[in-house]
């Protein structure tokens, strides 16, 4: 790997360092919601390496222990995880030019937390581009396989995160990288939208939350598309 590249990798790690610990948390209760399922540290090590959709996985998995079924578990994850493509759309002069393997592997390591702090390194002036958002996702895939293994082993002798109130590390987490990425009340209107339409699905209809989720992140999406074409 040449240096530049070694240094923009290296930056991704130690700047995504201090959000690991909410994924820390987070795949523990993972890891112990996976035991409840059944599944063991291994299996659950594996979904992780081949899934690495820590929201999505949960959902999933509380489907699975909820009698929702295998094809209701997927449909579940799968909603939650469109928020994805919209994620790896906006990467497209990242990945513009570089060979399949690695726009494949760019699109498995995206997730909410490095591709949030990659855009609010560059809103502060600083470079970051692809290999700093490799450098986030590889430090965070290996941090979210080593805890949901640790949970889902170690899961009778681990206290309930809800029940010390470490549930919420997860949501601080996403609530410091908002912060950073906020330019202020132009940014106002899409999460608005976002929210209410999340929220008022999730209240008023028939649907899995976490469709309500996904058409929540769908409209936030579309407003923000619309109001930078106006």
């Amino acid at each position: 790997m040449p240096p530049a590249t070694l240094d923009e990798f290296t930056r991704g790690v130690r700047d995504i360092a201090p959000l690991a610990f909410g994924v820390t948390i987070y795949g523990l209760a993972f890891g112990l919601l996976a035991a409840q399922a059944g599944m063991g540290a291994p299996s659950t090590g594996a979904m992780g390496l081949f899934v690495f959709a820590g929201s999505s996985q949960i959902v999933a998995t509380e489907r699975l222990v909820a009698g929702a079924g295998t094809f209701g578990a997927i449909a579940a994850g799968l909603a939650l995880n469109l928020r994805i493509l919209l994620m790896t759309a906006s990467l497209r002069t990242e990945f513009a030019g570089r060979p399949f393997w690695q726009v494949l592997l760019g699109v498995h390591l995206t997730t909410d937390e490095n591709w949030a702090l990659m855009h609010a390194t560059r809103a502060k002036g600083n470079a970051a581009g692809y290999w700093y958002l490799m450098g986030g996702g590889a430090c965070l895939m290996a941090v979210w396989i080593a805890a949901t293994m640790a949970g889902a082993d170690f899961a009778g002798a681990l206290p309930d995160p809800v029940s010390i109130g470490m549930d919420f590390a997860f949501t601080a987490a996403f609530i410091a990288i908002l912060r950073n990425l906020c330019r202020g009340a132009e940014d106002a209107r899409p999460w608005l939208v976002s929210v209410g339409a999340a929220g008022g699905l999730a209240l008023l209809a028939p649907i899995d939350p976490s469709w309500a989720l996904a058409c929540g992140g769908i409209a936030g999406a579309v407003t923000a598309g619309v109001a930078r074409h106006e």
